[in-house]
């Protein structure tokens, strides 16, 4: 049951969620007896390393500019090339945005199941991958059974610690033969500010949502986020408002993480936002309705007026970093 697992290069990295997902891949490789491939476009030698320490055996190092458009199609093709030139059975990627448009594509080509959003490491029965996803915006875990002779699974980011080692992997250049793109790049913008981590990867993030009470007073929200080197993100309302960027509403019908802390500020808790955030590793809300839902849901609660509370947190975490040194 070999496995393949498709890594993206981002800013000049190797993407966390993809590091994750060789991390996924390799697992499933020891529990099944076998490698992991994993294959990756225009990557450079200390990227194709850092794969490899995520446990890749061997990469499939692919050159090629028409790869960089992240046409899906040419993605998917691209993939499924890999994956017949490997014999692969299973195939890994990201539940990321590319993950999101490749996987299904890719799993109706080769007859394959597909999981998408996969939260723990599957359960091998004979030939057959038991793996769990949540279900119904995070209140349950579903266990879905794969029983297709390829199967494609998508590893939901943060689910796990990315585990780097000291493996060498192989690589081998990989050529493909890809259609002209039927896309045509008109304008690209960039979500990245200041270098701020991309919220589906962040470990920490600073949220904040009506109780900020305008687009003015987002200034200590900013400062707190970058003193603890965190996010920044937002409710849906509040980008409605066009108080933030739509790129920073995090809930249901927007960005769902999974960061290790998230500090929701001025935020009532309505269930679609728990429904994208209620994955993370703890939530801290500071409310001054002390009837909040959120406080029902986080793991330590502040009542209290955010605009006294947050500059005093501020301050406390510059303290502490200040005493560390």
């Amino acid at each position: 049951m070999s496995v393949l697992v498709y890594t993206e290069i981002n800013k000049g990295k190797v993407k966390k969620a993809s590091l994750e997902a060789v991390n996924y891949g390799a697992k499933i490789a020891e529990l099944t007896g076998s490698s992991v491939t994993a294959v990756v476009a225009n990557a450079d030698a200390a990227q194709l390393e850092e794969i490899g320490k995520a446990g890749a055996k061997k990469i499939l190092s692919i050159k090629n500019d028409a790869l960089k458009g992240l046409d899906s199609s040419l993605i998917c093709s691209a993939v499924e090339q890999a994956a017949k030139a490997e014999g692969a059975k299973v195939i890994v990627f990201a539940f990321d945005i590319t993950g999101k448009a490749v996987a299904p594509r890719l799993a109706a080509k080769l007859k394959a199941g597909l999981v998408a959003g996969a939260v723990a490491h599957p359960t091998v029965s004979g030939s057959s991958l038991e793996v769990k996803k949540n279900v119904f915006s995070g209140k349950a875990t579903a266990v879905y059974t794969i029983h297709s002779d390829i199967k494609v699974i998508s590893l939901l980011p943060n689910s796990f610690p990315v585990s780097l080692g000291a493996n060498a992997a192989t690589v081998t250049d990989f050529n493909v033969e890809l259609a002209a793109s039927k896309i045509k790049v008109k304008e690209q913008k960039s979500t990245d500010v200041g270098g701020m981590v991309p919220l589906p990867e962040a470990e920490l993030v600073v949220s904040a949502g009506r109780g900020m009470k305008g687009p003015e007073n987002w200034a200590m929200i900013e400062e707190l986020a970058k003193t603890l080197n965190a996010t920044t993100a937002c409710s849906r309302p509040v980008a409605d408002m066009h108080w933030r960027p739509h790129h920073e509403h995090v809930g249901q019908t927007g960005i769902a993480i999974r960061p290790n802390l998230y500090i929701a500020i001025g935020i009532s808790g309505a269930i679609q936002h728990l429904a994208g955030v209620n994955g993370s590793k703890t939530i801290v809300v500071i409310n001054n309705d002390k009837e909040a839902p959120f406080f029902k849901s986080a793991d330590y609660g502040v009542v209290g007026d955010a605009f006294t509370i947050v500059p005093k947190l501020t301050e406390a975490v510059k303290k502490l970093k200040a005493n560390q040194n």
